[in-house]
């Protein structure tokens, strides 16, 4: 007699194959504990699935989810789709075997739009522009209205209109304001959203969610009022990304941030211009990321130099230093604590040399070394013992082979993974293999080379996975 794994048993297994939605989907077939199981965690987060480049995805895809919604939708709202002429067909004419709508746990308003622009462009009736943007919005408010009614929990909802038109239409759609709502949204942890939704979506949730832990803000050029209210309110705000690019975006905002600096732990700017200054508020940092355009920002770092903040564990400099030394300043006062460091511009030797010196606990680094810092990069792997992840841009002069040789020799033991971004030969790639087979102790890579072009990489690559040099492979 065959024994059946229970549910819980099930569901544990099956969340691991959260990113294979096509093992997950044959699940759907087995039985109905294992369909039951698969299709909560396909429908967690349902509109998160990635647009490809082919026209039967394209197609299938968006009108997959929005006819099984359809069909989902209670009598009074299919009446009211019919009564405006939209009629689109549902998987089955039987009701659906699930609730689905329940199931998720994360909402795109601008995705449900996107999908539901697409599927009423491709019905076969021909419509006026001005019907068509209605029936768009009678669809999109059905819709909503139904997640409100049936999500008991909601944990992220994005809401970006991304500085377009694209999405003005939903954002018109007053679905916070339902009394199911409240229930829906108030365990929200996260929340993705654009500044200049409406001022009225901002005042309703400011007064449903108070637990936001990650928020991003998409800042456009208005800044809708009741969004530095909704962020003062949280209580224990722990991530926040800030994309803008007018020149005065962030500040608008960050004095609302005061009260989070004790509970923030990551913040995140992208931006043409912004003072940094504010960001010595929050001394319980453990990962900050800058990616700023004007050199001009990082002037500013002057006031941060100093800053001690003992938790911080992943700095990515994602800009252009325009005064280095600060940032060696910087890595003095808290390069100890770091395990990851990032920086996508070269500046001169003295930051690699700096990074030797002060940061002797990394585990994941990205820098970039000219044609004569081979002693330093020697200097850096010397100093950091724990590293376990590199990722090395150089300049069209660096001598491949000789690099390649120093990484056999002094890349410590426990390290496993390799982004290389320069030019290497195929001779000086094979040599490395050797060398990286005969090290003691031996560890698998996971090897990532961009922009490399030989017909016989396929070959080499595939003859040292079977002798156990490499354990994953990545051509970008």
């Amino acid at each position: 007699m065959s024994r059946q794994l229970p549910a819980d048993c099930l569901s544990e297994i099956f969340e691991y194959l959260d990113d294979d939605r096509i093992t997950l989907r044959s699940c759907l077939l087995v039985n109905h504990t294992y369909c039951e199981v698969s299709v909560r965690i396909l429908w967690r987060n349902v509109l998160n699935f990635q647009y490809i480049r082919h026209k039967l995805f394209l197609k299938y895809v968006p009108l997959s989810i929005i006819s099984t919604l359809i069909a989902c939708l209670p009598n009074e709202s299919k009446d009211l789709l019919h009564k405006n002429g939209i009629y689109i067909s549902t998987p089955t004419s039987k009701p659906p075997l699930f609730n689905y709508p329940s199931f998720c746990k994360y909402l795109s308003v601008d995705k449900i739009d996107q999908i539901i622009e697409q599927v009423l462009q491709k019905q076969p009736q021909s419509i006026t522009s001005g019907s068509f943007n209605y029936n768009k919005y009678l669809l999109s408010q059905e819709i909503l209205k139904m997640f409100m009614k049936q999500i008991s929990s909601l944990k992220s909802l994005n809401y970006c209109s991304f500085g377009s038109v694209y999405s003005k239409k939903v954002q018109s759609i007053m679905f916070t304001y339902l009394p199911e709502a409240k229930n829906c949204l108030i365990d929200l942890k996260e929340f993705n959203c654009s500044s200049d939704i409406y001022s009225e979506f901002f005042f309703q949730i400011s007064q449903i969610c108070h637990n936001i832990q990650f928020l991003t803000i998409d800042l456009e050029e208005v800044i809708s009022d009741g969004l530095t209210d909704l962020i003062s309110l949280q209580n224990n705000l722990k991530s926040i990304s800030l994309h803008s690019w007018d020149r005065d975006g962030t500040g608008i905002i960050t004095s609302s941030l005061a009260k989070s600096s004790l509970t923030l732990t990551k913040l995140k700017i992208e931006a043409y211009y912004t003072p940094l200054s504010f960001i010595s508020m929050f001394i319980n940092l453990q990962e900050l990321i800058l990616s700023l355009e004007s050199e001009d920002s990082f002037d500013d770092f002057n006031q941060l130099q100093y800053v001690i903040f003992p938790k911080l564990k992943i700095l990515k400099l994602l800009c252009t230093i325009s005064r280095v030394e600060m940032l060696i300043k910087f890595l003095e006062t808290n390069g100890k604590n770091l395990m990851e460091f990032s920086v996508n511009y070269y500046h001169d030797n003295l930051l690699n040399l700096a990074i030797a010196e002060f940061c002797p606990n990394l585990k994941k680094l990205s820098i970039i070394f000219m044609k004569n810092e081979l002693e330093t990069l020697k200097l850096i792997l010397n100093k950091c013992q724990y590293l376990e992840n590199f990722n090395i841009c150089g300049d069209r002069y660096l001598n491949s082979e000789e690099f390649l040789k120093i990484l056999v020799k002094y890349l410590p033991k426990n390290f496993y993974e390799l982004e290389i971004n320069f030019y290497i030969t195929y001779e000086g790639l094979e040599e490395f293999f050797i060398n990286w087979k005969n090290r003691i102790p031996q560890k698998s890579l996971s090897l990532i080379i961009t922009n490399y072009k030989n017909v016989n990489l396929n070959t080499l690559i595939e003859k040292y996975i079977k002798l156990g040099v490499i354990k994953k492979f990545k051509l970008k």
